[in-house]
């Protein structure tokens, strides 16, 4: 039950995300005033690309099926809720990559930073950057990953399982260096909360990129006001697409 009570957190502030999209408000500012309350507290309070892991998923499964066993349908159809909210995120996030990018990613590199489901871990089980992949690559797109700790051939599995292996290395570039991944890109997809992606040099990045280079912060780690400032189109969950510019940052 603390599983499903924790990622039921994680689901409900990416539900309010998803408002401050579409009301001009920051998520950020949000977590911050519903954490400042002693009955919430700012635990599991960031919003995110998705909630992924071997527990959280299983231990709603569980839930669902003990409410069903004991004939309680409703419970059962709220806990489902928590994962119905967790994929469509996942899936809202890769739809406005696709609409930002001109509604096509045939032929187009996109950088994935970040694979497993949470940083410090080589841990991608149940990771939501497995169905991002999945969906960019239904699109054609040509994916460079780079995870600072997730292991090549997991990585390769786990992409390998819903994809045409024949075609597989033609589309999937698994990359050594973040250098690698962004060079020639169209957008780079911050996909996990590693630590390390908060100091890259993002104006080195900008020069290796293809041009207008976009970057999709699906963990609100960076410094959004200095990426624009750098030329980077930016877009970030919770956060309304209007406050960024090509020229700057509207506060």
């Amino acid at each position: 039950a603390a599983n499903a009570f924790l990622a039921q957190r994680i689901s409900s502030i990416n539900a309010i995300s998803a408002i401050c999209e579409q009301t001009n408000a920051d998520i950020k500012e949000v977590s911050k005033a519903i954490g400042a309350d002693h009955r919430i507290g700012p635990y599991f309070l960031n919003a995110s690309l998705g909630f992924g892991g071997s527990c959280f998923r299983k231990d709603i499964l569980s839930l669902m099926y003990i409410s069903e066993t004991l004939n309680l349908p409703e419970v059962a159809s709220y806990w489902y809720s928590v994962l119905q909210m967790n994929n469509y995120q996942i899936n809202r996030f890769t739809r406005n990559v696709i609409e930002k990018l001109h509604n096509t990613l045939k032929g187009k590199r996109i950088a994935i930073f970040g694979f497993t489901f949470k940083a410090d871990t080589y841990d991608t089980r149940d990771s939501p950057v497995i169905p991002l992949c999945n969906q960019l690559l239904q699109e054609q797109a040509e994916l460079a990953i780079y995870d600072p700790k997730a292991l090549h051939k997991q990585i390769e599995s786990d992409l390998l399982i819903n994809n045409n292996k024949d075609s597989f290395s033609q589309f999937v570039h698994i990359c050594s260096t973040p250098e690698e991944a962004v060079t020639n890109a169209y957008a780079i997809l911050i996909c996990t909360d590693w630590k390390c992606f908060q100091e890259y040099d993002y104006a080195k990045f900008y020069r290796l990129m293809t041009k207008p280079a976009r970057i999709f912060d699906g963990r609100i780690i960076l410094n959004h006001k200095q990426l624009s400032q750098i030329g980077f189109i930016v877009e970030a969950i919770g956060i309304a697409s209007e406050s960024f510019t090509m020229n700057g940052y509207v506060e």
